[in-house]
């Protein structure tokens, strides 16, 4: 089963950069969709971005022209690179991995395997 490990969060001021790391087991990372989420408590989760078997990225408007994507073939990582980071980016992160299907939506939903979380605080 795709196992998914999420890491680099932590407390930043406003303008600051931070990047996560995902680290996908058992799973190829252009096999299929992969995800960058994140919630805050009393909001649904929400899609940052998306990267297709292709390579090709998407970003929420929120986030587009600051936040980044990367990967690491040899190390089987995924990487977000937040920068100009504000306070209402402040949340738990995660990463996710369709599992099957082409079809690549900023939906949450439309994924199946999860990692455990890593926090974001932006401070003014």
């Amino acid at each position: 089963q795709v196992h998914l490990v999420e890491s680099g969060g932590g407390s930043v001021q406003a303008g600051g950069s931070l990047t996560l790391s995902c680290v996908v087991s058992r799973h190829t990372i252009r096999r299929y969709c992969m995800g960058w989420f994140r919630q805050t408590p009393g909001r649904e989760r929400e899609g940052v971005a998306t990267f297709d078997v292709d390579g090709t990225t998407k970003f929420a408007p929120s986030v587009e022209g600051r936040f980044t994507i990367s990967e690491d073939n040899a190390k089987n990582t995924l990487y977000l690179h937040l920068n100009n980071l504000k306070p209402e980016d402040s949340a738990m992160y995660y990463c996710a991995a369709m599992g099957d299907g082409n079809w690549c939506p900023l939906w949450a939903s439309k994924y199946t395997y999860w990692g455990q979380g890593t926090q974001v605080t932006v401070s003014s």
